[in-house]
């Protein structure tokens, strides 16, 4: 079966990263969304992807210019001028042969285990078109789905108000379907939720019931929560033949890749991920749940704890980044501080949009940009954001 991945969104919620790059391209526990995306795919025998790209999509191309490790045969399909997911979909509509099934992916969704196996062997029971449902706690910003008898779905609200009342299940972003929702959505004039809505009212959908951990990336500190649910699965260490880790501290399940220098005194707790390439100072401290992309540079005495650092990063000596995501080649100046807690440990709220959204978390720090370079010495409160190739000087004192 072939299977059609749209990664074309922007990630309205997403900012900065989603300024600079697409959501696919948002690394976690040490591989790119999309990557991940692919691996799974292919597990679950699928051999052929056409992946939809827009925002940013040069970025998705390079990466996969000279094919995916998965094997996986991969057909650019362009998105063109942004127009909803419905759109996006029916650009591919000649990649397929009329009356066979696909596999339709939302790239941005996140599952500990191969959501993939899953919904295509429900399809196999009864060879009808299938969509992924699953349990959230945020009903009301998804489709919420209701079914009936026989798992097939009876009913689709899309982000419904609190009156109309909260369905226990939401679409899970993939789909086993027909060719013929081409004319569905061509009928609904692109708006896939009208396409949904008539495909259920002809009784031609069933579910798929999800019962692991799934996570939609919309905002920057899900990153963080997709990182850690990554982790948490891991059984081991993996650690390159090239990496010598004399001198150092490891416990816990940590990779670390090709390449990688440690210094002496370092301590590494995982779970953890240290990119190839990448630089541990001495006396630096990893602690769990922290991504080093490749290519890294952590300075002397740092502390990292909970975080995703992109490739290319430099952490200055003394600094300390915790419950944050730092974006591709940014510069933390020695001696930065990113707090992670208000005094009172309250919910933390980040601007995103213009608006204040409260995250939910008691911990967070600082979501910083791809390029941006913070000085020496500064510190960050928790929930700031810093856009993409901002420039914010060192910290100087001033002499009387």
């Amino acid at each position: 079966m072939k299977a059609l991945v749209l990664a074309g969104g922007r990630g309205k919620h997403m900012e900065p990263f989603s300024a600079t790059r697409p959501n696919p391209m948002v690394p976690v526990a040490g591989q790119y969304a999309i990557d991940r995306t692919l691996n799974l795919l292919k597990e679950a025998g699928v051999n052929s992807v056409n992946l939809v790209v827009g925002h940013r999509g040069d970025i998705i191309r390079e990466h996969l210019s000279e094919g995916h490790s998965s094997g996986v045969s991969i057909h650019f399909v362009e998105q063109g001028k942004k127009k909803g997911i419905g759109s996006a979909i029916l650009k591919a509509k000649d990649k397929f042969t009329p009356g066979e099934h696909f596999l339709l992916v939302y790239a941005d969704t996140m599952t500990t285990a191969n959501i993939f196996s899953v919904t295509l062997q429900s399809f196999g029971l009864h060879n009808e078109s299938t969509a992924a449902i699953c349990h959230t706690s945020q009903g009301e910003m998804y489709g919420n789905v209701y079914i009936g008898p026989n798992a097939k779905i009876t009913k689709f609200i899309e982000k419904p108000k609190k009156r109309e009342g909260f369905g226990n299940y939401v679409f899970a972003g993939v789909f086993v379907l027909n060719t013929g929702f081409f004319d569905y959505l061509k009928s609904a004039s692109g708006d896939m939720e009208e396409a949904l809505k008539a495909l259920i009212k002809d009784d031609a959908l069933r579910a798929s019931i999800w019962e692991e951990d799934w996570l939609d990336m919309d905002y920057p500190w899900d990153i963080l929560t997709a990182n850690k649910a990554m982790m948490e699965t891991w059984k081991s260490s993996v650690i390159h033949e090239s990496v010598e880790v004399r001198g150092s501290t490891v416990k816990g399940s940590v990779t670390i890749a090709e390449g990688v220098e440690i210094s002496s005194g370092a301590v590494l707790n995982g779970p953890a991920y240290i990119g190839p390439g990448s630089f541990i100072g001495n006396n630096a401290i990893i602690r769990p749940f922290t991504c080093i992309g490749a290519n890294c540079v952590i300075g002397m005495g740092v502390e990292l704890k909970n975080c995703v650092l992109f490739p290319k990063v430099t952490v200055g000596r003394l600094s300390f980044v915790g419950d944050s995501v730092v974006g591709e080649n940014a510069d933390l100046g020695a001696n930065t501080t990113i707090i992670n807690r208000t005094i009172d440990l309250k919910p933390i709220s980040v601007k995103v949009n213009g608006k204040k959204i409260d995250s939910g978390l008691t911990k967070l720090g600082a979501f910083i940009g791809d390029g941006a370079v913070i000085g020496a010495s500064n510190t960050l409160g928790a929930g700031t954001v810093v856009e993409a190739g901002r420039k914010i000087d060192h910290n100087l004192s001033k002499l009387k």
